[in-house]
């Protein structure tokens, strides 16, 4: 477990390192223009929907580990071949390259949490997976840009060699890895498989879930460096420096708040946790909405804009150990990967539509902009209130169904034995 979390925090370290200078990079270092730096942005996601069913397939089948070695590989030529690529097309196939590598590397790694961990240990797990994401992002991005120079054309060719090695290095570590024995669907008889995916969408509480997860993902992650930083600027006149300021405020909640929010999660039903979330980001949309469209002084336009991100943040933290493990207790034995696959495609389309509809709607009518976000948020409560009702005690509370199984089994609840 040990290292798969160096691999999270490896693997986000390598996405932070270079992403945020892409569109530089492309438009003006490569002087590609803005057309192609956006269809770079672009081809990132649609590689990630092309490979992420397929993906989602060959964790079940082959395991988690030899399909994170592929995407690993492939990350890393596609950063290196990024680094040296001087034309359009060799730019967007690098680009596709990239993305394909570090979408499946998502629902790999989450996959081996899986594989790892018990359901006591999960929520833990998977908490220290955002922390370590969010840290290895944050110090990435820190890092990148303090090498790269918009004059020189080399340092970004280090920076995209860097992140290969990187890649490249994780690949050692991870290779080591011994995965305990799980029942994958090459293990079944023939012809008792049958079709993942149908499986998969006759669930109807994971259907639910990937409906309030895209609802999640649209609301909050979509709209993070697309809907609301326009809103900032355009609407409550913050300026980029408050911006910057904004997004560390964010990071800074998620690796403040993690653990100390933990204890407190563990303990509750998931879906009241997910529905809690909602109404704390319809708080963060209502003190936004302060910030663009209320009568106070510049400062405290400011001020309310970055409580608003650390708002977020929190319930980030909320999130973070409570989706992934229900998504891994919905799955059937074996199909956790195909689980993890098919709610990390519903996160990536509502990072594809997110920003393509929050952007133009806050720049150009940014009251409705904030209206629309706060009833998505009290949606989120409400659905999942809703999912609440289809999942059964293990699956929403976990720890209450272990502890119904030690007093079965003739033993003491932990809390007793510790007495």
């Amino acid at each position: 477990m040990r290292r798969i979390h160096v691999g999270n925090a490896l693997s986000a370290f390598g996405l932070g390192f270079t992403v945020p200078y892409l569109y530089v990079y492309v438009a003006q270092v490569r002087e590609l223009g803005a057309m192609t730096a956006g269809l770079v942005l672009a081809v990132f996601a649609v590689a990630a929907l092309i490979v992420l069913p397929f993906a989602g397939r060959a964790i079940v089948r082959r395991g988690p580990l030899p399909v994170l070695l592929t995407a690993l590989v492939t990350a890393a030529l596609g950063a290196l071949s990024l680094g040296l690529a001087g034309g359009a097309t060799a730019v967007l196939l690098s680009a596709a390259a990239l993305g394909a590598g570090q979408a499946v590397m998502q629902p790999s790694l989450a996959t081996m949490i899986v594989d790892c961990s018990t359901a006591d240990t999960r929520s833990r797990a998977f908490a220290t997976q955002f922390f370590l994401q969010n840290l290895g992002l944050g110090v990435g991005g820190l890092i990148g840009g303090h090498l790269v120079d918009t004059t020189r054309v080399s340092s970004f060719t280090l920076l995209f060699a860097i992140e290969a090695a990187v890649f490249l290095m994780l690949v050692a570590v991870l290779a080591t890895v011994r995965m305990p024995h799980s029942p994958r669907i090459s293990d079944a008889p023939a012809g008792s498989a049958g079709s993942s995916w149908r499986r998969l969408l006759g669930n109807r509480a994971m259907v639910q879930l990937c409906v309030l997860g895209f609802v999640l993902f649209f609301a909050c992650y979509g709209q993070f460096e697309s809907g609301l930083s326009a809103y900032g600027v355009e609407a409550a006149g913050i300026s980029t420096s408050a911006l910057g300021t904004a997004l560390a405020a964010n990071t800074l909640m998620i690796v403040v708040a993690q653990f100390a929010v933990l204890k407190f999660v563990e303990r509750r039903r998931r879906s009241r946790v997910i529905a809690a979330v909602g109404l704390i980001w319809a708080v963060a949309w209502v003190t936004a909405g302060y910030a663009g469209l209320g009568h106070g002084s510049q400062e405290m336009a400011t001020a309310a804009f970055v409580s608003t991100y650390a708002l977020f943040g929190l319930g980030e933290a909320m999130l973070s150990p409570t989706l992934a493990p229900l998504v891994a207790d919905l799955a059937p034995e074996g199909m956790a990967g195909q689980y993890n696959s098919a709610f990390a495609l519903v996160k990536q389309l509502a990072l594809a539509v997110g920003p393509a509809v929050g952007g133009p709607l806050a720049a150009s009518l940014p009251a409705p902009y904030v209206v629309t976000f706060l009833l998505f948020s009290v949606g989120i409560s409400a659905l999942a209130l809703r999912l609440g009702r289809k999942l059964s005690v293990a699956q929403d509370q976990p720890w209450a169904a272990a502890k119904s199984r030690v007093v079965a089994r003739g033993g003491a609840p932990a809390e007793t034995l510790a007495a």
